[in-house]
């Protein structure tokens, strides 16, 4: 078990770090978000992101002088308790009671919350860091669902404070100051020093401040430090959380952040954003510390075109003929039943640079399967698979971006998905058994097997167990408002809208969609005439919106509207969204405002 925490600097700047800086969430079970505010309390775009993968989310409540006041959990996980103050030792009783109460009340209200005490003021009152578990801090230890162990313990702490706890070793977390202050190993690019005395100990582990990496600007790049530095955690402590386990299932690989957004290889934005309430579910990808420059190199990348959102899976290098690359995605526990189950994935790629799935599987009796998702041929001595599967073209997109939408239908009834991997590799040449045969030298069958350039993206991933587009309520099942509307005119004379566009399904029922996109519907007058003298109505995209409500601020009117309509397109947890002009709308008179 592993909690992951960021430093207040890093959580309050405001960057474009704040959106990426935390997604290897298979690395960690518990994420504490934490500031020097006597209450912290985790945004919803955290707790949704972090929930998604299958991590608790904790707030932090912290005492550093004479204040104490609590707040209300907002739908997290539980509390980080602080109390780095003396007190007198008449007010312990006080205090054990208030973190008594907290974890009951945390428990009865939330299931499967947590409550954890930091190891700062001892049971005789005074601020006194143990850095173990230890007779001074133990009665609170008691009291709670775990200890987080200040980070300037000595390499026999973890062994001793897992003595102390008995049964509840994996309870105490030792933190690990990433920032290095005193920390045992050293933290920076040491932290899996600390971590491999911890995991021996059998106990856990807190990492405190990740940020440090994009504070202190570690090269040759952010991402490509992250990356490192959470491979050597893993390499320490393997995986935390495995997913997908339910289904459907859906990733677009999006990171919450980007410089552009697409939607089915359409782009819609071309400029910089900051959500990450959108981040989908992010790959187990595996990063070498020297990757071979004539290998292929994987990354989560938001600078390639994407196929939904604004990220995608990229892979690129050098590959032979005959040869392949497999890149794990997901290590999954994904329980199949009888029914067919329908694959569908996005692909862009040159027409000698090929991409498909490895699905593995498992059975209650221990049977191993693998079947490999392939649009050709492929060479079965270099990528052992049991069988083949040619999938369907779904769509072909006719643009520059040549996106093509492949599915393929399975039934493995009794069986668990445990495994997703891409597999790179190049098509062999319909010549080319007859080119090895009649070579005649050793220099001819080497020029066959010449490595060559390999590039490939991975758009979206989808499993259901359905071939068919989700069913969505008609446009008329929905009712869609506006609230606080207001007008603004400058002195150019330009008129401007800003409200909070609010929608609801008119049978009272909560919504069980997971995002929506909104878009302007362009007026009559500025709509486009189709070549046969039809006139065509645009849309312009807006944003999305992850609740039934989205803010328009000082939306520029175009001069002699009437109306302006707004479109709530509906998406389905499958990835899958409706029909624009079967989508509930809102048409706001915008005449003489």
């Amino acid at each position: 078990m592993q909690g992951g925490y960021v430093d207040d600097k890093w959580v309050q700047g405001g960057t474009n770090a704040d959106a990426y800086a935390i997604w290897h969430w298979h690395l960690m079970d518990v994420f504490v978000y934490f500031s020097h505010s006597l209450v912290t309390l985790p945004p919803p775009c955290w707790t949704n992101t972090a929930h998604r993968h299958g991590v608790k989310v904790l707030g932090t409540f912290i005492t550093e002088g004479d204040e104490g006041k609590l707040a209300v959990a907002l739908g997290f996980d539980g509390w980080l308790i602080n109390m780095e103050v003396e007190l007198d030792v008449d007010q312990i009783p006080n205090l054990k009671e208030f973190v008594s109460h907290l974890t009951q009340t945390m428990h009865s209200s939330v299931p499967g919350s947590l409550a954890i005490w930091y190891d700062s003021v001892t049971i005789d009152g005074k601020l006194d860091w143990q850095d173990q578990l230890n007779e001074k801090n133990k009665p609170f230890f008691d009291i709670c669902d775990g200890i987080f162990v200040n980070y300037t313990w000595k390499e026999d702490y973890p062994k001793l404070s897992a003595a102390v706890a008995g049964d509840r070793k994996f309870d105490v977390y030792m933190g690990i100051d990433v920032f290095g202050r005193n920390t045992f190993g050293g933290g920076k690019w040491n932290t899996n020093v600390a971590l491999d005395v911890i995991k021996k100990d059998d106990v856990s582990a807190a990492i405190f401040a990740p940020g440090w990496i994009y504070e202190t600007k570690q090269p040759p790049d952010f991402q490509t430090a992250q990356n490192h530095w959470w491979s050597l955690v893993e390499k320490s402590w393997g995986i935390l959380q495995n997913y997908p386990k339910v289904l459907p299932f859906y990733s677009n690989f999006d990171q919450g952040h980007g410089l552009h957004i697409s939607l089915e290889g359409e782009q819609m934005l071309d400029t910089p954003w900051n959500n990450i309430s959108s981040q989908g579910f992010q790959p187990m990808l595996e990063f070498k510390d020297d990757p071979n420059p004539d290998t292929i190199q994987v990354l989560v990348d938001f600078k390639e075109a994407s196929y939904s959102g604004g990220g995608n899976v990229t892979f690129k290098g050098t590959l032979e003929e005959n040869a392949s690359f497999i890149a794990r995605l997901f290590q999954a526990e994904l329980l199949l039943g009888n029914l067919p189950v329908y694959i569908t994935y996005s692909v862009k790629s040159e027409e000698t640079s090929l991409l498909g799935l490895l699905l593995e599987f498992s059975s209650a009796r221990k049977e191993r399967k693998s079947v490999l998702l392939a649009s050709r041929r492929i060479d079965q001595s270099s990528t052992k698979f049991s069988e083949l599967i040619v999938p369907r073209q779904v769509k072909m997109l006719e643009t520059t971006t040549e996106w093509a939408t492949r599915e393929a239908r399975i039934i493995m009834g009794g069986y668990t998905i445990t495994g997703i991997s891409a597999v790179c590799y190049r098509p062999e040449p319909e010549n080319s058994r007859r080119t090895l045969e009649s070579a005649s030298n050793v220099q001819d069958n080497a020029s066959v097997h010449t490595p060559a350039e390999y590039f490939a993206i991975l758009g979206d991933i989808s499993i259901k167990t359905s071939g068919q587009n989700s069913d969505f309520p008609l446009s008329s099942s929905w009712l869609v408002e506006a609230q606080y509307v207001k007008f603004a005119s400058d002195s150019q004379g330009t008129k401007t809208l800003s409200a909070k566009i609010i929608w609801k399904l008119k049978d009272g029922n909560d919504s069980v969609f997971p995002q929506y996109n909104i878009y302007l519907g362009k007026p009559a007058k500025q709509a486009v005439g189709s070549l046969d003298g039809r006139v065509e109505s645009t849309q312009e995209y807006l944003g999305v919106a992850r609740v039934e409500s989205f803010y328009i601020s000082d939306l520029i009117i175009p001069s002699n509207t009437d109306a302006l309509k707004f479109i709530i397109q509906v998406c389905s947890v499958e990835g899958t969204s409706q029909n624009l002009d079967k989508s509930p709308f809102l048409l706001l008179d915008v005449k003489d405002k």
